[in-house]
This record gives C-alpha cells, sequence and structure tokens, in this order.
C-alpha cells in the first residue's frame, strides 16, 4: 500500500512538470469502428441495437469528486452500460467503491496496472476522469489496451496532445468521444435545433456566461496550478466556448481580445469576445470566483436562450416571445454514457468525438494568446 501511495505522488509531480463540421452533425465520424466482443425521453432512439441485453462495461480511470458524485452513481441509471471497473492512483479509495458497486477483485488496476486491463474481455471502455493535464497519457495507455475511451473535458491542455489522443483511438480502432454531456441534454438540442432552423431569424450575436463563487483555489491543489489545467478558461470556459459554437452552429474565426486575472498561478475570471462569420460577435465570460449561468443567441426576429445553461440538474430554456424549453431531465451524464454505448454497440459515431474536443482546445490557447498580447489572433481548424 505505501509503495503504491508513493507512486502516485511521484505520478503527479511528474504530471505537474510535464504537464470541422458542426456540432451534432450527424455525419461526424469518431477515431476508429472497432466493435466490442428506449424510448424515453431524451435518450438515443436506435432501432438497430443488436442486443437488448448486451451492456457495454465500463471502468472508471480517477475515483475523485466527479467520478464519486456524477459518474459513477449516474451508470446505475443507465440501459446499455454497466460499472464494472475501477484504475486507480488512491488504492485505500477501493475499498468504499468496490463494495458499494460489487466491484471484482480482477477488474481492480492501479496506474501502474492499468496496461493489464488488455486481456480483460469484461471491460469495453475506459472512462478518464482525472485533471487535464494527464488526459493525454492516460487516453493513449487505454487506446493501446484495446479499449474504447471516454475522456472528460476539457480534452487536453494543448492541441497537440488532442492530436496524439485522436491518432492512438485510430491507430487502435477504438472510439474516443469527450465527455460533453449538454450535447445530450434535451434542452441544449432544442436550442440547437432554433438555430438550425433560423427559427428567430439569422443570429446577430451570442453571449455565453459560466462561473460560481468559489474561493481562489489552493496552489496544492490541481485546481491551483496552471500547468496541471487548473483556472477557469479550462475548468469552466470550456462550457462557454462549446455552448456559443454549438448555439450559433459556426466556427470562430478570431479571439477579438480577451483578458484574464490571475492573482497568483491561475486565472480566476475570463473574459473574451469571438468574431464568428458574417460579423458576428459573441462575447463570452467564465469565473470561479463569480456566479453566472447563461447562452443567449440573439437573431432578427427575437432571442432564445437558456438561463441556467449547464448545471448538472435543471437546464432551463426560453424564448422572446414567451416560449418555455423544458422540462430538465433529472441526469444528463446517463444520456450522455448511453448514447456512448449504443455507438459503440452498434459501430456508429459518437456525438463528441476527439476532433470536437481539439476544437476547444484551440480556441482556449488562442483566448490565452490573445489576453497576453493584447492583439486579436486568428483561430486556425
Amino acid at each position: 500500500m505505501h509503495h503504491l501511495l508513493h507512486r502516485r505522488r511521484q505520478f503527479l509531480r511528474q504530471s505537474i512538470s510535464a504537464a470541422t463540421g458542426l456540432l451534432l452533425a450527424p455525419g461526424l465520424l469518431a477515431c476508429g469502428a472497432k466493435t466490442p466482443a428506449s424510448g424515453k425521453e431524451g435518450r438515443e432512439e436506435n432501432a438497430t441495437d443488436p442486443s437488448a441485453s448486451r451492456k457495454i462495461g465500463v471502468a472508471i480511470l480517477g475515483l475523485g469528486g466527479y467520478a464519486k458524485g456524477q459518474i459513477a452513481p449516474a451508470l446505475q441509471l443507465t440501459e446499455h452500460c454497466e460499472l464494472r471497473g475501477l484504475i486507480t492512483g488512491s488504492p485505500e479509495k477501493l475499498p468504499e467503491w468496490q463494495a458499494k458497486y460489487a466491484i471484482k477483485d480482477e477488474n481492480v488496476y492501479t496506474y501502474d496496472t492499468m496496461e493489464d486491463i488488455a486481456s480483460n474481455s469484461a471491460i469495453d471502455v475506459i472512462y478518464v476522469i482525472t485533471p487535464t493535464a494527464t488526459h493525454r497519457d492516460f487516453v493513449i495507455r487505454a487506446a493501446n489496451a484495446g479499449k474504447h475511451v471516454w475522456c472528460e473535458k476539457p480534452m487536453a491542455m494543448r492541441p497537440e496532445d488532442c492530436q496524439q489522443m485522436i491518432t492512438a483511438c485510430q491507430q487502435n480502432g477504438v472510439k474516443l468521444s469527450i465527455g460533453y454531456r449538454m450535447l445530450h441534454e434535451p434542452n441544449t438540442q432544442k436550442l440547437i435545433e432554433l438555430t438550425r432552423t433560423q427559427a428567430y431569424g439569422p443570429i446577430t450575436g451570442a453571449t455565453s456566461l459560466a462561473g460560481y463563487a468559489g474561493s481562489l483555489p489552493a496552489l496544492d491543489y490541481w485546481r491551483g496550478q496552471r500547468a496541471m489545467g487548473g483556472g477557469a478558461l479550462y475548468d469552466m470556459g470550456v462550457y462557454t466556448i462549446n455552448g456559443l459554437r454549438y448555439g450559433t452552429q459556426l466556427m470562430p474565426l478570431a479571439v477579438v481580445s480577451a483578458t484574464q486575472e490571475r492573482p497568483e498561478d491561475v486565472d480566476v475570471t475570463t473574459t473574451y469576445q469571438l468574431e464568428f462569420p458574417n460579423g458576428i460577435l459573441a462575447n463570452g465570460k467564465t469565473s470561479v470566483v463569480e456566479s453566472y449561468n447563461k447562452l443567449r443567441i440573439e437573431a432578427t426576429n427575437g432571442w432564445y436562450e437558456l438561463d441556467p445553461m449547464q448545471p448538472y440538474e435543471g437546464v432551463q430554456g426560453s424564448t422572446s416571445d414567451g416560449k418555455i424549453l423544458g422540462p430538465p431531465v433529472p441526469n444528463q451524464q446517463s444520456l450522455q454514457m448511453d448514447a456512448d454505448a449504443l455507438a459503440i454497440l452498434n459501430n456508429q459515431p459518437v456525438r463528441a468525438p476527439g476532433e470536437e474536443g481539439l476544437k476547444d482546445i484551440l480556441i482556449i490557447r488562442a483566448i490565452i494568446e490573445s489576453a497576453e498580447t493584447g492583439k486579436r489572433v486568428p483561430i486556425v481548424f
């Protein structure tokens, strides 16, 4: 046990130092096409499901707060998934997890032994839920083990990291899906449809806000460390960026301007403006010390919005003429994982492949460059 804990601390220290299509378009391809050995609101309809009893075996990699509080409970609500494995750098957490979810000893791994999962036919997917700076290495290791990969957002620290992850999955013939749960949320899909149909005319502008009123992140915690992916832009900003992309159904041309407040190592608030085609300007703001949560699309004949836009429960939608885009679904993560499981079972494209995660990281890096230089920064996809 002590040597495992030592290795975990060594791993984290090493990590710190080392550290175009439209969204939801049906033609988006996943990386690879390996297949594994509903009629409910918001769930995927799939008439070609080859086996109603076949479930995708999921191993969670990283047993932190999001895994414990959201993903593991959501897996119990899915129709096509089953939590069967655990991979952790904190072996002291295993007894509680195994007892709660009846995980067999043979399906439990450490970061040092995860390559052994390659021979475990009970596991189809490894879900990477660790600090952003560690995603690249874990995704590549999972793909090399021959497992499909679900990876939390933001996808990685740098565009080149994202591309390496995509390439590893392609080379190993496995699917890579990024955990954009909002893309599976019904009210978000309704907002996207309003844009696609130009229900309120052509878009003239957009605003995307996501923040929570927390305290300054501690420097000894990964969220307080810039090299590990801490800070407002990587933490909450990815929601605002992705929201502007799916809300407008357009790709930005450039970052017009950006500012970042960095009292210590990480940004606590980031404000930016993106330029989209047709002269459309969109404003974004994200914070870990201020609370706001809204995506609003302005059009020639009115507006429509999600307010709030990305809580775990209770996404609310409305329009300028009084329509309500409701009601919210009880659990977004279960919809996300069931959709990704069906993509594996039926060898179909996933909704949020690695290429989509890469686009948001390109935008994040351009926002950082604009904030540091004070200049307009073109975005090349």
